[in-house]
């Protein structure tokens, strides 16, 4: 059974633009397709997890995203 979790940055805070719903739903069938078509994988048991994860938890190059955003506006 595979399990394939997408980790995302969560843009402009809490209630910022994240990926939208319909972006999401094209992530979860376009990687459970993959998997089908790559491995054989049947899509009834193909698990697709989106996290969306603030900007402050997540690091690049030793910053954190926030902070690299910020100089970059």
């Amino acid at each position: 059974m595979p399990y394939v979790n997408i980790k995302v940055t969560q843009e402009g805070g809490p209630n910022g633009t994240g990926p939208s719903t319909e972006e999401k739903k094209q992530l979860v069938e376009g990687v459970t397709d993959l998997l089908a078509t790559v491995l054989g994988k049947s899509p009834a048991t193909t698990c697709v997890v989106i996290d969306e994860v603030p900007l402050e938890n997540w690091g690049l190059e030793g910053r954190q995203v926030s902070t690299i955003r910020a100089e970059q506006a």
